[in-house]
């Protein structure tokens, strides 16, 4: 039994009442566009916006030119990406002006700050709706009382206690890939992060409901799944009973089918060797549930006196030696990791360890940060705050080193056969293809379009830093 995080059987009819109540507004067409921002969990989130609005009587547009509501997922990770929603946000005050009855709402992590409110009030006004990351459940009572009493409805507050599953998802149509998440939340504050305040501390789903939510994804032919949570590491320590993230991986690959299961993101201080053990004894394979050869664990800095000034709670050795045991058990495994760079107070030695740390691991690729003052975060009050100047200059210098390291490491898929999913066209270059293999390796190919979808054999003819290149083996 899961613990009491998730909504009461009063609140879900609370809430579909609302739904049926939007939907008898009119029996003309209605339009949803959602622009989302941010991390996997984000685009969940949007799927179950996308999913009561549906519910509402909205259909989805990709052209928010016809859109009847307008949502701005955001993003409060880094400064750019909330200065980023709030200029495109900016941008669609134009379709208000041309069809006033429209609404314009602005969700997630960003709204979720409450010095956001004042903001957007004072320089937005046209915007109708503000509603934080924990109180996506209440949005058809939020656009119920908006076509009611017109005006601004601004739902900020964190509701920090429940977990909206009950209410319905909407997945784009024959989709391959799905996202599912597993909790919410996180606990662990590290100095420089927002999301323990714009989402609240850990909440663990039911995992009978997460089993039954896969089984049904590939019954309908998802052939690929990311487990999504802030630290899927923690994932069961709020449950009444004994059971954590491997049990489930384990249980997830116990369901007859098909399918590569990802997960992210891992937390160095919480994963283990059981998490390791439980992937190596359940590849993905064919005609099987299996999990993907790959491991995303963020580092964030390779020397200990940062880690420790970001309340990381772990050391580079601690690290490096969970990376050493990944490698014994799947010698092919790919690594990812996240990186900041000019964390306060570090020094061109400490900035050294880091780079130092990429030439150690070997990581595959690395999805790395310049570092963001986030208002409210013990960091942002930090002495020693780094130049921006200095901050430029070193992130130039690791990703100088990583393409090096990622290009010798992709060199080496040349001449072989890879497995990949197909996405569809690339975008990049139309007359190709683009696939994912398991290790999540882009992969260009040419080929007929029929193909998005399935998974394909690729003999590999060259290799980049980024991308992998060859010819479907027939």
């Amino acid at each position: 039994m899961a613990s009491n995080f998730h909504l009461s059987e009063t609140e879900i009819n609370k809430q579909r009442h609302y739904m049926s109540l939007v939907r008898a507004f009119t029996d003309k067409p209605r339009y949803v566009y959602i622009k989302t921002f941010g991390c996997q969990q984000n685009e969940a989130d949007s799927e179950r916006l996308c999913g009561m609005a549906e519910e509402m009587g909205y259909q989805r547009t990709f052209d928010p030119a016809v859109a009847d509501m307008i949502l701005v997922n955001t993003c409060a990770v880094r400064e750019h990406a909330e200065l980023k929603a709030l200029s495109i946000t900016g941008g669609y005050k134009k379709y208000k002006e041309k069809k006033p009855d429209m609404i314009l709402g602005v969700c997630g992590c960003m709204v979720a700050q409450e010095h956001r409110k004042d903001d957007i009030k004072n320089k937005y006004p046209y915007i109708d709706i503000l509603l934080g990351a924990t109180l996506i459940h209440r949005f058809p009572e939020i656009v119920y009382t908006t076509l009611c009493n017109g005006g601004r409805n601004f739902w900020i507050d964190n509701e920090l206690s429940v977990i909206a599953e009950e209410l319905p998802v909407k997945r784009e149509a024959g989709a391959a890939a799905a996202w599912v998440s597993v909790m919410y939340g996180c606990n662990n504050f590290c100095t420089y992060c927002i999301v323990p305040y714009v989402r609240g501390r850990e909440r663990s789903r039911d995992p009978q409901k997460i089993l039954s939510e896969i089984r049904a994804l590939i019954s309908d032919g998802v052939r690929e799944i990311t487990l999504l949570g802030q630290n899927v590491n923690s994932y069961g320590k709020d449950l009444d009973r004994n059971y954590d993230f491997s049990d489930l991986l384990r249980d997830i690959c116990a369901i007859p089918g098909e399918c590569v299961i990802h997960f992210m993101t891992s937390h160095p201080k919480d994963a283990g060797h059981k998490l390791i053990d439980v992937m190596a004894e359940n590849p993905a394979q064919k005609g099987k549930v299996g999990i993907a050869c790959r491991l995303h664990l963020p580092l964030q800095a390779g020397n200990d006196r940062v880690l420790k000034a970001m309340n990381r709670h772990y050391d580079f050795d601690k690290y490096m030696s969970l990376i050493t045991y990944a490698k014994e058990k799947m010698p092919d495994i790919a690594l990812t990791t996240d990186i900041i760079v000019g964390f306060p107070g570090e020094t061109e030695e400490e900035f050294l360890d880091t780079l130092n740390a990429l030439k150690a691991v070997e990581y595959d690729n690395i999805f790395s940060f310049i570092y963001s003052k986030r208002k409210g975060t013990p960091a942002a009050e930090m002495a020693d705050q780094v130049p921006d100047s200095v901050k430029q200059n070193r992130m130039k210098r690791l990703l100088d080193l990583q393409n090096e390291i990622s290009r010798t490491k992709n060199a080496k898929y040349v001449g072989k056969t890879v497995r990949a999913l197909v996405e569809g066209i690339s975008k990049t270059d139309s007359s190709r293809l683009t696939g994912r293999t398991e290790q999540n390796k882009i992969v260009h190919f040419e080929g007929p379009t029929s193909l998005t979808g399935s998974y394909v054999s690729i003999e590999v003819t060259s290799a980049e830093a980024h991308a992998l290149y060859g010819n479907i083996k027939k």
